[in-house]
């Protein structure tokens, strides 16, 4: 074919070309960075402002003479006063792998001289530097596996010193499915950073979009070794090069690098450090003959005999490791070895995301703070969050010392790697809680705060070196669980209002314990007769006034007059102390403390507690214990056996939800709430006589011996879930007022012997008493993993956080695993943020495989959506306890009509 007839060709070709393609831009975004309009470039690419991408950086537009088509180019600029990430948010849509091309620009746009040079993230990983003192433009481009994320953060990260970032553009493209795997399995955790993508034989410039449908942008051949090339070659019309997952365009397969027989073609490519590279060489036969060579890697035959047949594309992949120049060398067998097209990229290996557990928690601390920390994306990767510090992908330390957080909230218990945690002087107050799952926990600062009681249970942190709890307002007595802790070197109580004796076991030569500035704290007894605690009201202080002798015969009434009316101001004073001190002594929680109250709520009994050792036989036998305190065993005198909850914290916080328990469970009767038969409140005493459920608690059967837990199987669960629903929403619907339990877990679901299951421990429950009313604004407490985000966030407390804690529990039936676990990878600790994509999905994988082929499908997809929905984070979304008990209660009678019909009685 003569030169005419080749280019009628080539245009027919391209006009095919562009008809095909051209203004299909299906999954571009190309962004124009500080520009403030739209427009088509000469490719007819369709370029956007970068504006609703990214919220930082301040804009302009420079001018330059560089002998191109663009004398001028838009450009975002980061000053150094502004720290922390730059980050454009760019949408992937759940696209397998993406192409992602930043181009950067200085071109001494603010008159300093001072090219700037900062680091390039992609999601977690930093991928490149850019030094604009060296080459400016520069361009950088990436082929990165989104896997199923939406969006994928791209920063720029300010070196010290570096001056500020700036880039000109930023360009997004979708790569075809299963491209770049080929000849690595390695690269699902690898990201790839182009270094060269050659048009091999091609010298006339370069060529992307619309002859590349991916816009990826192939340079021209030169500069390589040896020089000589052949272009022109016509390529066949039967041409097929489909099975190559990559799809190099057509444009670029019709030329070649060709040498005559018994010759080698080599590239030879530098890199400016060792590392990891991947290499693709592609092949199309567009000569009339067929050849077949060698591949030499720096000298290493890698593939013998490799053929090229006429009208056929083929490519050949592979990964050379810790090698800083590549010699591509193709060595003649017959006829001509010959090679159309090459890719060469650096291997990027993508640092582990934080699991989802920690972020979402630290995302929540966030927004109670109430300061913006500017926490965005991966608390570890590519730099540490502000107050963050991490060991590899696990945070590890929190510094939070200064802001206004007010209380422990649940979801610091979420921070599993939690190896220090700083909160000193952050305004905290209530009990030390929501810390019991920190079992990593080395060094804990709680100092400066207005904690008032030691609500955590220490004995599971063993880990624990350091513990400083100076200058709160803690009362009571030091708990035994603090000298059990093995590794505890120093503990700080100083300047509380702790008195009592401390326990022998903090009393080793291994552990400093500081204990000067409280009431009275020692290791021997003392009695503490002579110490005072400073008054917290001054005195009020009576004036008199001299009077003129003139009303001496006045005098005498006056001075009675003052005496009295100052008694009745004392009086008045006093009253006013008294009730605010009252008052200030009642949790918003909680209706009046006082006995009379008590004795009027139609409690069962009320016991002495010369009663209840009798019963406990002196608190012999314990069959639970918590943060509340022990449980123990009881038998009444008419030989009806009780469950006995002794609580240890006697503070005022301990006998509010005491008294709130009390009142709330005198009031409500139904066969699924676990029922009181009485209460002792004698001598500071706090403790509970509950019915006795023998079965345990649902946490117990699931995760206690294998035996126990092969007997749940799924017609079992469902009537567990069933009565445990009903219990729930009777407290939501049926009691007078409606009642919030606020901490529904499986551990506070028991069991009979019948396997009917009763909602348990009302200490956190709050009343809703106006019928109307949508919401209690309370601190919020709860266990840290059933904790409603909605509810920790803006402190409302509503019924669908109910929903959301028994969603978490229906989870846990399903899946048989607790909802918060060390085990396995970060992102399976939580879950609810684990199991539910599954669920809504249908995907039935992460069932319990105790229950694996003896449930019915339909019955275990109405229970998945169900449990689903009530976990979902915006509580509008949430269905109420009523409709869960509907959807429960269907999904029941279908399993039971599956088994009839099997045959099986479950």
């Amino acid at each position: 074919m003569g030169f005419q007839g080749f280019a009628l060709f080539g245009l027919v070709l391209i006009s095919a070309f562009c008809t095909s393609v051209f203004g299909n831009q299906e999954g571009f975004l190309s962004l124009s960075c500080g520009a403030n309009t739209s427009f088509v470039d000469a490719w007819n690419i369709s370029w956007i402002s970068d504006g609703a991408y990214i919220t930082v950086g301040n804009t302009t537009t420079v001018s330059f003479n560089d002998g191109n088509s663009t004398p001028s180019v838009s450009l975002r600029f980061f000053p150094d006063n502004s720290e922390g990430r730059k980050c454009f948010r760019l949408p992937v849509n759940n696209t397998a792998t993406v192409l992602v091309r930043g181009r950067f620009y200085y071109k001494n746009y603010d008159g300093l001289n001072r090219p700037p040079y900062f680091g390039v993230s992609l999601g977690t990983t930093t991928v490149a530097t850019v030094n604009l003192s060296r080459f400016d433009p520069w361009v950088e481009e990436f082929v990165w596996p989104v896997g199923k994320k939406e969006t994928l953060p791209f920063c720029l990260l300010p070196r010290t010193g570096g001056g500020t970032p700036v880039i000109s553009s930023l360009e997004v493209r979708p790569l075809p499915a299963g491209a770049y795997k080929n000849g690595t399995g390695e690269f699902l955790s690898n990201s790839l950073r182009k270094r060269f993508r050659v048009n091999c034989g091609y010298t006339n410039g370069s060529l992307r979009y619309p002859w590349d449908s991916y816009d990826r942008i192939w340079d021209p051949d030169m500069n390589f070794s040896p020089t000589r090339t052949s272009t022109g070659f016509e390529i066949q019309q039967q041409l097929n090069f489909s099975t190559i997952q990559e799809s190099p365009p057509a444009r670029v397969l019709q030329s070649a690098r060709v040498l005559a027989r018994r010759e080698i073609l080599s590239y030879y490519f530098e890199f400016d450090k060792m590392g990891d590279y991947y290499l693709g060489l592609y092949f199309a036969g567009i000569l009339p003959v067929s050849s077949t060579f060698d591949i030499l890697i720096n000298g290493v035959v890698v593939e013998a005999n490799y053929s090229i047949e006429k009208s056929k594309a083929s490519a050949f992949f592979l990964m050379q490791k810790a090698v800083s120049s590549l010699n591509i060398t193709l060595r003649n067998i017959s006829f001509y070895p010959q090679v159309n097209a090459l890719e060469v990229y650096e291997m990027v290996e993508i640092r582990l995301e934080c699991s989802s557990t920690a972020v979402s928690a630290l995302q929540v601390i966030q927004e109670s703070s109430g300061a913006d920390l500017g926490w965005q994306d991966d608390p570890c990767s590519p730099t540490q969050w502000k107050h963050v510090g991490c060991q590899e992908s696990l945070v590890v330390s929190l510094d939070l010392s200064g802001l206004n957080l007010r209380s422990i909230n649940p979801t610091f218990g979420d921070l599993l790697d939690l190896q220090t945690l700083d909160l000193h002087n952050t305004s905290l107050t209530g009990p030390i809680q929501n810390l019991d799952s920190l079992q990593e926990l080395q060094i804990l600062n709680l100092s400066f705060n207005r904690l008032t009681s030691f609500g955590s249970d220490f004995s599971r942190l063993t880990f624990l070196q350091i513990i400083d709890l100076q200058n709160n307002s803690l009362e009571g007595t030091v708990p035994e669980s603090l000298g059990s802790l093995p590794n505890l070197h120093l503990l700080n109580l100083e300047n509380n209002k702790l008195q009592g004796t401390l326990p022998q076991s903090l009393n080793k030569q291994t552990l400093e314990v500081r204990i000067s500035g409280n009431l009275c704290l020692s290791f021997t007894p003392s009695t503490c007769v002579n110490v005072q605690p400073r008054p917290t009201i001054q005195t009020p202080q009576v004036t008199y006034f001299n009077m003129r002798k003139k009303h001496g015969h006045h005098r005498n009434a006056i001075i009675i007059g003052a005496v009295a009316g100052g008694a009745f101001a004392l009086m008045i004073l006093g009253l006013f102390i008294f009730m605010c001190t009252r008052r200030s002594k009642q949790s918003d929680d909680n209706p009046s403390t006082s006995g009379t109250d008590m004795r009027s709520w139609n409690a069962a009994k009320i016991f002495s507690y010369k009663e209840i050792r009798s019963a406990t036989n002196n608190f012999k036998e314990v069959i639970g214990r918590g943060s509340f305190g022990s449980v123990y065993l009881g038998k009444l005198t008419d030989g009806k056996q009780v469950a006995v909850k002794v609580r240890f914290d006697r503070t005022q916080l301990g006998s509010d939800s005491f008294v709130n328990e009390v009142y709330l469970l005198s009031q409500v009767r139904h066969q699924n709430l676990v029922s009181l038969e009485g209460f002792c409140h004698e001598s500071k005493q706090q403790i509970l006589v509950y019915e006795y459920v023998p079965g345990g608690s649902l946490a117990d059967n699931l995760y206690g011996s294998n035996s126990k837990k092969r007997t749940l199987n799924w017609v079992r669960r469902l009537k567990i879930a069933v009565d445990a629903a009903k219990g729930l929403e009777y407290l939501h619907n049926g009691s007078n007022p409606r009642i919030i339990h606020r901490d529904v877990k499986s551990s506070n679901i028991l069991l009979d012997l019948e396997m009917n299951a009763k909602v348990c421990d009302f200490g956190l429950s709050k009343q809703v008493a106006q019928a109307d009313a949508t919401h209690v604004t309370t601190v919020v407490k709860g266990t840290a993993g059933y904790l409603d985000p909605e509810y920790y966030s803006t402190q409302q407390l509503t019924e669908k956080s109910d929903v959301y804690s028994f969603g978490v529990v229906l989870l846990e039936l399903i899946c048989g695993r607790e909802p918060l676990s060390h085990s396995g990878s970060p992102d399976t600790y939580n879950l609810v943020l684990w199991a539910k994509p599954y669920l809504q999905a249908g995907a039935f994988e992460i069932v319990d495989d105790n229950l694996k082929g003896i449930f019915d499908l339909e019955s275990m997809r109405k229970v998945a959506l169900i449990a689903s929905r009530s976990v979902e984070r915006d509580a509008s979304q949430r269905p109420t306890m009523a409709e869960v008990l509907s959807e429960l209660k269907d999904a029941y009678s279908i399993q039971l009509a599956s088994l009839a019909a099997s045959g099986h009685s479950g």
